[in-house]
């Protein structure tokens, strides 16, 4: 895995860094359960099913592929009480993070390439294997490649981890290339650390997951913008192999801050939701889009996304503003048994989940599992979006609110915060600032709330604690806490 330095490793081998029991993270596993339980997919006795990616194939089966570098199909996943089929289809290939499947073919990433992978004779194991592309390079055991699905024009997007948290030893270490179907490779950004997970948000665009360390003072979502900087400069050294995009940027300057950077570096990209670290995740991982149509719950075309090191499931939403992507992160579901990498939406609207602790300590107690979220068909009382306004923010709830709590300015506390910038690793919170919420008009329909708010920070997560809203019903929220990353102001 990618998530953790040797030093930290070595910390946690000594006792410095202890899981957490399940259960005591947020403190909201029991109230969670009432609206998405967990239900165990098992695996096959003697199976270690390191899972690192999913996809649904026509017939409704599941393909999972796999760190130990095979494919299997499985019958019964989605069951309401799985006793699922395990079929390897294929092996021998190397850590697949990104799986995806058109026109009777998988289209498969690993650390080394993007491949075509078909059953010709359709007996139910891969026997053609085409390498579509392997133009980046491959040296050390950190350099993973994580592949999106399938983009409409058939291209898998591949975003390449760095050599080590501080080099780039190896063509395209620390950038994302486009793969076409006919195996072009297409430079698309650089400044990559540590990504595990990439796809399109709710609106289309791509984006990675990115994880906290040097230059990236917490785990974010970020999109990748063509011809643009993620934030980590170590890999600028490739610019020669990538004319098309122009020479390389200015480096930025270390102990700085990205709202100062974004202005001398004019292709440095901001984080598009921060996920503070250890209040939202640790090594944020892959994620996926609820294109259920309602089937699980109130959260339609959110971005649902896991975290490797504390085995959670969160939330986000995004939205461009002045030209640039901004958004927020929600809790949403801890508890699960693993560290997560991916996660998938089956065909009757559950998300599967499911990862390993090989490489880096996670909270999950078990090496492996395969688990899957069902909604139980009861709405919680959540914060279901926060949208940006030029003078506060739009909080759109899953449940109307009690109008008189929601109508008082105290009700709602908000702090911000940013982190520094620099070569160094991770960064606390600082710059923090009290913003003070002077007006709250609840809608008609008592769903959403405008606040007024006095003192926005540009470029600072906004710090949400709404403890005090209670629903009509006066029920307390499931989780009171979100945030949201202010790149931009909207203008009025």
């Amino acid at each position: 895995m990618h998530l953790r330095t040797t030093i930290l490793i070595l910390l946690a081998l000594a006792g410095n860094l202890q899981a957490e029991p399940l259960g005591e993270y947020w403190g909201t596993a029991e109230e969670e359960a009432k609206y998405y339980r967990i239900v165990e997919v098992p695996i096959p006795e003697g199976m270690a099913l390191e899972a690192g990616s999913f996809e649904i194939l026509p017939d409704n089966r599941l393909a999972i592929g796999t760190r130990r570098g095979n494919i299997f199909l499985v019958d019964g996943a989605f069951d309401e009480n799985p006793q699922p089929q395990f079929k390897r289809f294929a092996s021998g290939l190397d850590e697949v993070t990104g799986l995806s499947f058109k026109d009777g073919a998988f289209y498969v990433t690993q650390q080394t390439e993007v491949s075509r992978i078909t059953d010709t004779d359709s007996d139910g194991r891969a026997d053609q294997f085409e390498t579509l592309s392997d133009k980046w390079g491959f040296r050390h055991y950190h350099e993973f490649a994580f592949g999106s699905k399938l983009d409409k024009d058939g291209n898998t997007w591949v975003a390449l981890c760095l050599s080590e948290s501080y080099r780039s030893k190896v063509p395209f270490r620390g950038w994302c290339v486009k793969v076409t179907p006919d195996g072009k490779t297409l430079p698309v950004c650089s400044g990559i650390r540590s990504p595990c997970g990439i796809g399109p948000n709710e609106h289309g665009v791509m984006f990675y997951a990115e994880s906290q360390g040097p230059w990236n003072g917490s785990c974010s979502l970020k999109v990748l913008q063509p011809g643009g900087f993620m934030g980590h400069p170590v890999s600028f050294n490739w610019y020669p192999l990538a004319k098309e995009l122009g020479p390389a940027p200015v480096v930025p300057n270390s102990q700085s801050r990205l709202e100062i950077e974004r202005k001398r570096v004019k292709e440095l990209v901001p984080y598009a939701v921060v996920f503070p670290y250890k209040k939202m995740g640790r090594s944020i991982s892959g994620f996926m889009v609820d294109r259920t149509g309602g089937k699980f719950g109130p959260f339609e075309n959110q971005i649902f996304i896991g975290d490797f090191s504390l085995s959670v499931v969160m939330r986000a939403t995004t939205e461009k503003v002045n030209g640039v992507w901004q958004g927020a992160c929600y809790p949403f579901r801890e508890g699960l048994a693993t560290g997560l990498l991916a996660c998938q939406f089956t065909p009757k609207g559950d998300l599967i989940v499911g990862g390993t602790n090989r490489g880096w300590p996670v909270r999950g107690p078990r090496p492996y599992a395969l688990q899957r979220l069902d909604w139980t068909g009861k709405i919680p009382f959540e914060i279901k979006e926060i949208k940006a306004r030029p003078d506060g923010f739009a909080v759109t709830f899953t449940k109307p609110v009690d109008r008189k709590i929601a109508s008082q300015p105290e009700s709602y506390s908000l702090t911000t915060y940013t982190h520094i910038y620099q070569q160094g690793y991770g960064s606390p919170e600082v710059d923090h600032t009290t913003p003070q919420v002077t007006a709250a008009v609840v809608s008609a329909d008592r769903l959403r709330v405008d606040l007024r708010v006095d003192g926005l920070v540009q470029g600072h997560v906004h710090d949400f604690d709404l403890q005090h809203v209670r629903s009509a019903e006066s029920r307390p929220l499931v989780h009171s806490n979100a945030y949201y990353t202010l790149n931009e102001i909207p203008n009025k």
